[in-house]
């Protein structure tokens, strides 16, 4: 039984180390309204935009490592891969949230 939990922590870390190769992109910086420039905005903007077009590739990314794993992967390795796709999702939100909040405070205060 042992050996059997040892031959599937070995596999599940294999998997798990393929998805190395999906680039995980650095979280952007939002300027606060209250100290931003329109040049600041514009910028955060296109990099708001660069940061969703890398997690849509890293996501991709995941999503075809879990389906190359086929059926018979782990279910570790499953719940791993699972685990990254919903949080990659969330900070995704989370930084259109932040990003729609300061342009929102910004265009208000800058009209």
């Amino acid at each position: 039984m042992n050996f059997l939990k040892l031959c599937l922590a070995i596999l599940a870390v294999g998997f798990a180390g393929s998805v190395l190769a999906c680039d995980y992109p650095p979280l952007v910086a939002i300027p606060e309204a209250d100290d931003a420039t329109m040049d600041d905005m514009v910028a955060a903007q296109e990099s708001v935009r660069g940061y969703m077009e890398s997690m849509d590739t890293y996501l991709t990314c995941v999503n075809e490592e879990l389906a190359a794993a086929g059926d018979d992967a782990p279910d570790e390795f499953k719940a791993i891969m699972v685990s990254r796709h919903n949080a990659a999702v969330a900070e995704m939100e989370a930084v259109a949230e932040s990003w729609n909040e300061e342009r929102t405070a910004f265009l208000e205060a800058n009209q």
